[in-house]
């Protein structure tokens, strides 16, 4: 049986949640794998809207079991607002969600840490939501983590908070200026959030151990995107994990060689919330009119995003980096009323030209994209959801990117519900 990951491929908000929901119909087990409650993947269907910032987006579309990965890292007070929302839409829980009991924690004194450092910063801050992922990735890395299995001792738990917390508050007080953290107070208030946590730890890899054995399919679901990758991506301007496809690997525990499809999520232009290089970002009214027609707001922090024309160069670099042998586009509704579209073929740095993406950051900064203008085919796509039926300057769109990229779409998007789709 398949074992497919789900990977953004561009800087996030690619539509990842609306394709796992329709995947996960036919998957086993849905796994997310990195990142944290950073990532909003919105899902619409019926009349209803919601947004998963860490349970998989596999929850609400046939009986799967979904499990929170090892390489993700979790707020419990953030896990706990989500699991009433999805109770309050009568999914039952029970024996259908687990997490990993070597995830991270997110504890308040991330949260504090990543706004203060941030602060400091200034000009050039990173443009992070807050919310506590990259500290709580640098207490992993630097082995003061603490995980889900702490949460079952509660004198170890606590030992642990106070003793990390004893070095931070050295920290905010001496170098930013910042008033101390109150240990007991921190532990008394994730008390509640911890208990009804509990419940779901467990040796998940085992799990999927298990699922290969017996056969089962299961898809892999990424937070962010390609060009975010801490190691991959426009660094420093990235997340703190690892949201390509070896990240799939090392944050749920499946071997390499299990994997049989990487689906690429893809938008019809591109989009990128916080700093960073951005080479086909415009500042003007068609910037405005993706952003728009898109709706290109954070589900997470509400944040407008930042909004250009489909970067091919920058696309066929995930597509490499991950070994991607099926697509997915999304929101090629949103360009139905532009009478001429781009798409960047190249880039121009020093005088020359180059399909190539820079690995340094500077590079990509300085890079002038070389476009390639198409005719807009002026008329509505939404609801369509056979691909003979698109207007025909669409199908051209389309098929030029297939044959830049080398892979096909599997999938496409004509609106942000289920039934505003085309599976080819």
């Amino acid at each position: 049986m398949p074992v497919r990951i789900v990977i953004g491929a561009q800087w996030g908000d690619e539509g990842k949640g609306k394709i796992v929901d329709l995947l996960s119909a036919d998957a086993q087990y849905v796994v997310r794998y990195q990142g944290g409650a950073n990532a909003g993947h919105t899902l619409k269907f019926d009349n209803t809207t919601i947004v998963l910032h860490l349970i998989p987006s596999g929850l609400f579309n046939g009986n799967s079991k979904c499990i929170i990965g090892n390489g993700v890292v979790i707020d419990p007070i953030a896990l706990v607002e989500e699991l009433e929302e999805v109770q309050e839409h009568d999914v039952d829980l029970e024996g259908r969600l687990f997490i990993s009991s070597s995830a991270h924690l997110i504890l308040p004194y991330h949260k504090v840490l990543d706004k203060v450092k941030e602060k400091s910063r200034g000009s050039d801050a990173i443009g992070t939501t807050g919310r506590g992922i990259g500290p709580a990735y640098v207490s992993k890395v630097s082995r003061i983590g603490i995980r889900m299995d702490d949460l079952l001792d509660e004198n170890a738990l606590n030992s642990k908070i106070r003793k990390n917390l004893k070095d931070i508050n050295v920290a905010l007080e001496n170098v930013y200026g910042e008033d101390p953290l109150d240990a007991d107070k921190m532990i008394e208030e994730l008390k509640p959030a911890i208990e009804k946590v509990k419940p779901f730890v467990c040796n998940t890899s085992q799990k999927l151990h298990q699922a290969l054995i017996d056969g089962e399919s299961i898809l892999l679901e990424g937070a962010q995107g390609s060009l975010l990758d801490v190691d991959h991506g426009t660094y420093p301007y990235v997340t703190s994990s690892c949201p390509t496809a070896g990240g799939a690997c090392t944050g749920s525990g499946i071997p390499p060689l299990a994997v049989t499809h990487a689906m690429g999520i893809t938008k019809a232009y591109c989009t990128r919330v916080g700093n960073g290089p951005f080479p086909t970002e415009l500042d003007d009214e068609y910037g405005e009119t993706l952003r728009k027609n898109g709706q290109e707001f954070g589900a997470t922090t509400g944040r407008p995003r930042r909004c250009g024309w489909l970067d091919l160069v920058a696309l066929k670099y995930a597509v490499q980096l991950n070994g991607m042998n099926e697509l997915a586009l999304t929101k090629l509704d949103v360009l139905d009323d532009f009478d001429e579209i781009k798409v960047c073929t190249e880039y121009e740095l020093d005088g020359k030209t180059s399909r190539v993406f820079p690995l340094d950051t500077e590079n990509v900064e300085k890079a002038t994209p070389v476009y390639k203008a198409f005719e807009g085919w002026k008329s509505s796509t939404r609801d369509i959801s056979n691909f003979e039926d698109l207007p025909e300057k669409a199908k051209n769109y389309i098929s030029f990117i297939e044959d830049y990229t080398g892979v096909k779409f599997n999938i496409i998007s004509t609106g942000p519900k289920r039934s505003e789709t085309i599976v080819r």
